[in-house]
């Protein structure tokens, strides 16, 4: 059974820091695109960030780039996600995902990831 479970949201004030942590166990995800997304209430899911089979590319919504940082461990089946300079505006519940038929270009959009997790909440403080 393929699963993916995010773990670390929580509350943080505003300028803090989280790591999200998403654990993939099921199958061999060292070979997938790997994707960080997020649901603030009343909103769509949203695209955060997205990182390469090998973790050499990269790519970031412009809301968290030079905040966020998405890295794997293939060794481990793990995808993290470090959120520096919190905001309120940062509040939702996020998503970790896979996409096992990555294409040279990393999936930015939902319909494009095959595997979800079932999310963490992170909530910021002003």
């Amino acid at each position: 059974q393929v699963q993916l479970v995010e773990s670390g949201g929580g509350l943080v004030q505003a300028g803090g820091s989280l790591r999200l942590s998403c654990a993939a166990s099921g199958r061999t995800f060292s070979h997938d695109t790997m994707g960080w997304f997020r649901q603030a209430p009343g909103k769509e899911r949203e695209f955060v960030a997205a990182i390469s089979w090998s973790g050499g590319y990269t790519d970031y919504a412009d809301s968290v780039r030079g905040r966020f940082t998405i890295s794997r461990d293939n060794a481990q089946n793990m995808l993290y996600l470090r959120m520096n300079s919190l905001k309120p505006e940062d509040t939702a519940v996020y998503y970790c995902a896979a996409d096992v038929s990555p294409l040279p270009v990393l999936a930015t959009t939902a319909d494009e990831y095959d595997y979800w997790g079932q999310g963490t909440q992170v909530t910021v403080s002003s």
